[in-house]
């Protein structure tokens, strides 16, 4: 690893978030990988000097389910394009009646409670087990946070997202009970999204968007899309801001990442050399490159 790196800026998250304002040079690109299809092409682009890589995770138009998304292949993807920092935007239920529809979460902590999901890169013929302890680059969080504050946006840093299979909304048990384990949103899309990014060597934060008191509220104990819709349309230009704001420091020239995303592989391939599966190695040539030569 270089000893200066040149940032690259990755975005996941709705349709409409490239629409920017000063991003130039935008294009359309498929970008292949050995698992398979992404959920979009990427689009890339230029905030000033600083690449950007945008991903609509449910494609143009909103035609995956968070089951159906190749969670595998849009980070590889990412990866393959250069992208070094992944700006995770999702839509959120709030669990917490101090997060009100409108504010911006930066989280710090998952539960993940998805199960239909590939949920890593590595298996047989391979094994790895990266740390997912503090599992939010804690260098993106610091500039998303400054951002927003520095936006007047409404922001709460800190909080864990409650990760749900979906695609049905919680059943209002369900909701109490992630509410007494203390979760503060419920979202259906950061996780294996996550894991999968730390795996890769990505550093990885997450802005999660309120748009709903999910079920649990007694004002509003009907969590519809409309409602969610209407709130996200609202939300948009204020992610389109933040990721115009946030992107010139995080896309400053920097060393290896102070919280150690960009050398999580370094500790965690267990499989003796002699023993790893040739077909396996080809397909990790971008996710882990750098560690598996």
């Amino acid at each position: 690893m270089s000893d200066t790196i040149e940032p690259v800026i990755g975005i996941i998250g709705g349709s409409g978030i490239y629409d920017i304002e000063g991003l130039e040079g935008k294009e359309w690109r498929r970008v292949d990988t050995p698992w398979g299809e992404p959920s979009d092409a990427l689009m890339f682009g230029r905030l000033g000097d600083i690449r950007c890589v945008f991903l609509p995770r449910h494609g143009r138009g909103h035609f995956l389910s968070p089951s159906h998304l190749n969670y595998r292949a849009n980070i590889d993807a990412l990866k393959r394009s250069g992208v070094t920092d992944i700006i995770s935007l999702s839509a959120v239920g709030s669990l917490d009646g101090d997060l009100p529809p409108g504010r911006f979460v930066v989280v710090d902590q998952f539960i993940d409670r998805s199960f239909a999901r590939e949920k890593s890169f590595f298996g047989e013929g391979c094994v790895a087990h990266v740390s997912m302890a503090h599992p939010v680059c804690t260098r993106m969080g610091d500039a998303l946070e400054s951002s927003l504050r520095d936006l007047a946006l409404p922001v709460t840093r800190g909080g864990t997202y409650l990760v749900m299979e979906g695609p049905q909304f919680s059943t209002k048990a369900e909701s109490e009970l992630y509410r007494a384990w203390g979760c503060s949103v419920i979202g259906m899309t950061n996780m294996p999204e996550a894991k999968l990014a730390r795996e890769a060597e990505m550093c990885y934060a997450t802005v999660a968007m309120v748009t709903d008191f999910d079920c649990w509220h007694p004002d509003h104990d009907h969590v519809t899309v409309e409602a969610v819709v209407k709130v996200l349309f609202a939300n948009a230009d204020n992610a389109r801001n933040l990721v115009r704001h946030v992107v010139p420091s995080l896309g400053a020239p920097r060393h290896v990442c102070s919280a150690g995303c960009d050398r999580a592989l370094e500790t965690a391939i267990i499989t003796a050399p002699e023993r790893r599966e040739p077909t396996l190695m080809a397909r990790l040539n971008a996710v882990a490159g750098r560690v598996l030569g």
